[in-house]
């Protein structure tokens, strides 16, 4: 019997009568190949794979507890489960030290063992042996040298940069929602619509957006999704001009016309018809809103208005190097950090762009 094969949504084919069978699309396959294409962005959008991956597992490589422990016979997980000091022999029965000498002794009469990340310092870990006064240069025991309370640098750069990319993302995706909505809405609808939004648009972007942030930061300790929100007040206009733009071109093209003769909804006009057409130029902007995100959450803690105390910070970490300028290491760290981070970002972006623009096709 001959079997059929269905298309779906996806992009993907489906062998409906054999074993389910997935194969990418002709459209797919030319995105794909016109991103591959694009070297720098094929290329960088590996190297940030890597570089994200290594940050989800930074518990696993920068930690002050270890691996593994081995103790009279039974094996323990600090790194993932906390452990009283009582557990071990101890008096204290709060978390065990594991980097004090008295809990190494203590493994070490149980005949235990433990195993070290392979940077044996988290992103608060104050080191409290340091050879000298802090902060430390670079050396084999801290890599990148330590800040100006003996934190080790490279293990606050490796929290940093997971801490940073995941906000920024975070912040252009709901970012993008809201303002493709909102453009969505202003450029099908058009008339009254159109204009008390664009009257809205206009005096929120007018508004100051860095002093209002500041005051609002200041008014309470925010934590990372307090300020998510905060930056998400102002941050959604960018991409309302553009959506508005495409569905004003597009709104009575005959295809759009065609389906409404058909009884199609607005809603399903909107996203099935208008949309995919808008998208290419709404994802030109995109890597600049994630970079414009990190930037946002860099600026504002270097001036001291954005995350608490404690948190693993690049703006923090080149906040301490303008302050320690006898400690150069810290600012071309976290300096190094963000240009490397927010290149790579760019040029992932525009690889995505080009995939994405019908005009293009594979070389």
């Amino acid at each position: 019997m001959a079997s059929t094969s269905t298309q779906t949504t996806d992009g993907f084919v489906v062998d409906d009568m054999e074993m389910p069978k997935w194969q990418m699309s002709p459209l797919t396959k030319r995105r794909w190949a016109n991103f591959k294409a694009k070297k720098r962005g094929y290329w960088s959008l590996w190297i940030v794979a890597v570089m994200m991956v290594i940050s989800f597992f930074a518990e696993f490589i920068a930690n002050d507890k270890p691996l593994i422990l081995k103790y009279e016979g039974e094996y323990f997980f600090p790194v993932l489960v906390s452990y009283p000091e009582t557990e071990f022999g101890g008096i204290f029965e709060t978390e065990a030290v594991y980097r004090s000498q008295a809990v190494k002794d203590l493994i070490k009469e149980g005949g235990g063992w433990m195993v070290m990340p392979l940077i044996p310092f988290s992103f608060d870990t104050i080191d409290l042996n340091t050879e000298g006064a802090v902060p430390e240069a670079p050396s084999a025991r801290h890599w990148l040298g330590t800040d100006d309370v003996a934190r080790d640098v490279t293990a606050r750069i490796i929290y940093g940069f997971r801490l940073s990319v995941l906000f920024g993302l975070s912040l252009t995706l709901f970012s993008a929602i809201i303002g493709i909505t909102v453009g969505a809405t202003q450029g099908y609808f058009g008339g009254l619509i159109d204009l008390i939004g664009q009257r809205v648009v206009e005096v929120w972007a007018g508004l100051p957006v860095l002093f209002l942030i500041i005051i609002l930061t200041s008014l309470f300790e925010p934590n990372p999704i307090a300020l998510l929100l905060v930056l998400l007040l102002f941050n959604w206009m960018a991409l309302v001009a553009v959506v508005r733009a495409e569905f004003l071109r597009t709104r009575n093209f005959d295809y759009v016309n065609a389906a409404k003769a058909l009884g199609e909804k607005d809603f399903t006009i909107m996203l099935k018809y208008i949309l995919p057409n808008a998208m290419v130029a709404t994802l030109t902007f995109l890597p600049f809103l994630v970079n414009g995100s990190i930037t946002t959450l860099t600026s504002l803690d270097f001036l001291g208005f954005g995350l608490p105390a404690g948190y693993p910070s690049l703006g923090e970490l080149l906040a301490q190097g303008k302050a320690n300028i006898q400690a150069p290491w810290l600012g071309l760290a976290g300096f190094f950090t963000l240009a490397v981070m927010l290149t790579l970002l760019v040029f992932v972006g525009e690889g995505v762009r080009d995939a994405f623009d019908p005009r293009r096709s594979a070389t």
